[in-house]
């Protein structure tokens, strides 16, 4: 199926590992000029066809800016931007153990860090008269966790965020979507000290057998899974997509059935 991408420029942030890596390898798959934003963008060289690697620090005020600079310097345009990058530490003891510091890192890269990108590339894509902007939120967004409070209560920020981006850009041609992953076995899952091995710890299991029963017996995924990066990436893709182009101020829910969207 022709996904209509072929030669459109897409600014993915965070897109050195996990979903963000793996979103900018669809992209450029489907024949689009990719411009991946990271601190550690080497993973993109690998990458098929045109793509552009920006190393920036997505927290930093004048991110926004520079990224997509450089996506029009390079290729001319900006027709769809991936607001993916963010951070979620564990908070093992709740929101008490939360300071004012870390409220204010975790909301600016996950949220701020969004608002700046939409406020760049705005104008472009209105100027173009279309354009297509695809927040990755979370199912932490309508599902809090406490050990992950100030995460889910960002992406509960980006959900509202869309909707509103919908609803007064989308006159003028520009659509705001969200994706929402649930469990998904990112690199960050598996890094040492990571959810595996913490989970591992929990339960007094081995790690497979430890993500097994947590998907299974705690989470109860329909699926029995945890999702993989190219399953939630096949989805942004499709949103930063023509075949999407009556779709705007939606949320899509990659969770294996742990929740019914709303």
């Amino acid at each position: 199926m022709d996904t209509l991408l072929t030669d459109r420029v897409v600014v993915v942030t965070g897109a050195g590992s996990g979903i963000g890596l793996a979103t900018a390898r669809k992209f450029a798959e489907e024949g689009a000029r990719v411009v991946g934003a990271d601190l550690d963008p080497r993973p993109l060289k690998d990458l098929p066809g045109a793509v552009l690697p920006v190393t920036v620090d997505m927290g930093e005020e004048s991110a926004g800016d520079r990224v997509v600079e450089a996506a029009v310097a390079e290729f001319g345009a900006v027709d769809v931007l991936v607001n993916n990058v963010g951070v979620y530490p564990y908070r093992e003891n709740g929101f008490l153990s939360v300071d004012d510091a870390e409220w204010h890192r975790v909301l600016n890269l996950n949220f701020l860090s969004a608002v700046r990108m939409t406020r760049a590339v705005l104008p472009h894509m209105i100027a173009a008269g279309r354009g297509a902007l695809v927040h990755i939120a979370s199912e932490g967004s309508r599902e809090p966790a406490p050990f992950f409070v100030d995460y889910c209560v960002s992406k509960a920020a980006v959900l509202n965020l869309s909707k509103s981006l919908a609803n007064e850009f989308g006159p003028q041609g520009v659509r705001s979507n969200v994706v929402s992953p649930g469990a998904t076995r990112t690199p960050a899952w598996d890094a040492p000290g990571g959810l595996a091995d913490r989970l591992a710890a929990e339960f007094e299991m081995e790690k497979e057998a430890a993500l097994t029963h947590f998907v299974r017996e705690v989470r109860k995924l329909p699926t029995g899974r945890l999702g993989t990066p190219d399953e939630v990436a096949s989805v942004i893709v499709f949103l930063g997509s023509d075949l999407s182009a009556q779709v705007t101020g939606a949320e899509y829910t990659i969770n294996g059935g742990s929740y019914a969207a709303a």
